[in-house]
Order: C-alpha cells, then structure tokens, then sequence
C-alpha cells in the first residue's frame, strides 16, 4: 500500500471515529511479550494461555497435539510472531471438536465502536500470517454480553507472509457492557467439526447459530507437517485497514500485566520480606501491577525456598497461602517451624539452588 493510500484510509477512519494513537484494541498484536514462555509442546490436550501473552488457545475434543512458540520468523517491520507446529495429526474429525486461537477484550475499550446503536462503526481486522501450505480458516468476532451475536470471515494462508484485510460491519443491536468483563471475542477458528461447520458461514452480525461458525475451513490437525504462523494483529474502527500500530515493548508488556504478571526472583536472591506473626507462619506483603480484577496466584520451584528468621533456617518447601488479593497487592502467609517467639522476627524467603522462584498473578479475561 502506497504512503498516499494509507494516509487516506487514515483520515478515512479518523472521520469514522477511529484512527490516531490507541487505534488498536489489540494488545500484544505483535507478539513481542511471553511472560509465561517462549515454548511449550504436547500442547492440546485442554485450553489455556501457553506462552504468547494475551492470546488463548482453544482445544475442544481433539486429539491433535501441537508446539506453541514465540518465534523469530515475521514479515518486515516485526520481530516475532506466534508459531504453532502440528505434532500429532487428526483426521477423524468427531462433531464437537473445536481448536484455535482466542482473544478476548474488555467492554470498556470497546465503547467508541457504537455498537447497538444506529450509529454503529464498521470495524477493520488486518493481520499477516504464513503456513507450510495453502489453507483457509476462519476469523470470527463474538458478542458474549448479547446472548452470543457473531459474525465470521474466512481468510487464506500461503507459504509466503501475507496481510489479511477484513472489513466488519457495525452492529446495531446489542450494546456492550461498559466494565473489564470480557464482552467481545476475537477468534481464528484452525479445526473444527461439523458442529461448527456443517451450516452456512455467518457473514452479517446475527444471534449465534453454532453450526454457522467455522464453515469452510481446513483443518490445522490434518497432517504432522502443518505449520501457522500469525503476527501483527490489529483490529481498529473504520472500514479501512491502516498500518500496524507499533509501540515501545515496555508500554505492551505494562499493558499485558493488567491481565498476567510473572514475578521471577532468581536465585540466590530473597522472594518475601516480612516477620513471624505466630510460632507457625508468617507474614508479608506482595505488591504487583494494577490487574484488571482481583487475580489469584501460583508458583514455581517453591521447594528451593528457604525460610530464615532470627539467623536461622525454618523447614525448605514452606506452605504457601495467599490472602486479600487487591488489584495492586496481596498477604502472604507460609508456615514457620522452630520459632520459639509467637511474634516479632523478621523472616525473608531466600530462594536457593540454581532455578527461579515465579510468582504468577492472574486476572485474565
């Protein structure tokens, strides 16, 4: 696209309503923050956030396997894109199976789309992917706040990186919930069956018809030497595709902490600070970025923990609880052995041996 043609769409979607700086609901389209890992494989058997940030897996029935990377393979102007590699096939496809990659976004960042009025913007998607062959799939956007409204396109992958355009229309009926619950779902549908592709593709904003969703697609599952890759998502108002909105790492990955933060402590450094607040366990305070809702928690190599009080060394592998989580911090408690005080030493957490102690803090949509 020429710089005079991207600067028309521009103001074409500024005069819409869109346009200008934060014109992408995506966060993370370009695939540059993986808190959680940059690789994980036998991936398949249940959904779940594997390693680029913000976007989701779906594995529904299926017996393909798959390898999920955060890779270095991306079209001009990226770095990374995420990679997902067939490992194990499936060619009997059962009627309920259903495999793909979600995105789910707020309703509060989603107020300028007007959708359930009569001014209701269209609204653009434009991505790049690339495969091993040429296969068509499906992307597909899911009013979750209006019992279920949808409407789907089908788009083709090459072996070379290619731009998606897709051009969506507003929605007049169904407006959306102005809170940080989930309200619209962006999906591409990689494998599905007949449940979701035995109707008629539902190309027109309409009540969900399940059978409607996914029709017309390949099948990402049908050989061990399938391969898609995808980067550089963005989804904007207007009806023209502009290019990709690109901004510092650091402001993406501080977006990508409202919905997971990983805090590592390496070893050889010290986790929780606090004091023992009876002969059992004892307290202290763990302070995160904002999250969109109260999270919950979970860690890693807890057993090379060691709790120190007074100069000396409680039991390794203490038992940790977590407490009142807020959106910014939470008390932690963990059991404490030979204290012969009920309260007033200070303890630390001293993370030992050779690995890092992760702390993950969840509030994802």
């Amino acid at each position: 696209m020429s710089k005079a043609a991207e600067l028309a769409n521009l103001i074409g979607n500024i005069n819409a309503g869109g346009g200008g700086v934060n014109r992408n609901v995506i966060i993370n389209g370009a695939m540059n923050v993986a808190q959680r890992s940059t690789s994980e494989t036998g991936l398949g058997a249940s959904s779940g956030y594997f390693t680029v940030d913000r976007f989701k897996m779906v594995c529904n029935n299926t017996a393909g396997r798959f390898t999920m990377t955060q890779d270095s393979s991306a079209p001009d102007g990226f770095a990374n894109s995420l990679k997902l590699a067939c490992t194990t096939a499936d060619t009997s496809i059962a009627a309920n199976e259903e495999f793909g990659i979600l995105y789910r976004m707020e309703g509060q960042d989603l107020q300028h789309f007007k959708k359930g009025t009569s001014s209701a913007y269209p609204t653009t998607l434009s991505f790049y992917v690339k495969g091993n062959a040429s296969a068509t799939y499906v992307a597909e956007l899911m009013d979750s706040d209006n019992s279920s409204r949808h409407i789907g396109a089908t788009f083709n992958v090459t072996t070379d990186w290619t731009r998606v355009e897709i051009t969506f229309p507003g929605d007049t009926t169904g407006t959306l919930d102005d809170d940080a619950n989930a309200s619209l779902d962006l999906q591409f549908f990689l494998h599905a069956g007949s449940n979701n592709t035995s109707g008629t593709l539902q190309t027109s904003w309409g009540a969900l018809a399940q059978t409607n969703r996914a029709v017309g697609i390949s099948s990402f599952f049908d050989s061990t030497d399938r391969t898609f890759f995808i980067t550089g998502v963005q989804l904007e108002v207007g009806q023209n595709p502009t290019e990709f909105e690109r901004e510092p790492f650091d402001v993406t990955r501080r977006k990508c902490f409202r919905y997971f933060e990983k805090v590592e402590v390496t070893a050889g450094s010290y986790a929780h600070i606090g004091y023992a607040y009876t002969s059992t366990f004892t307290r202290s305070k763990q302070t995160y970025e904002k999250k969109r809702a109260n999270p919950t928690f979970s860690f890693d190599n807890q057993g090379d923990v060691i709790m120190y009080y007074n100069g000396n060394s409680s039991d390794a592998d203490p038992s940790w609880n977590y407490h009142d989580a807020g959106p910014n911090s939470c008390r932690v408690s963990a059991t404490l052995t030979g204290v012969s005080t009920t309260q007033g030493y200070a303890v630390a957490a001293y993370v030992n041996g050779s690995v890092t102690y992760n702390i993950k803090i969840d509030a994802e949509l």
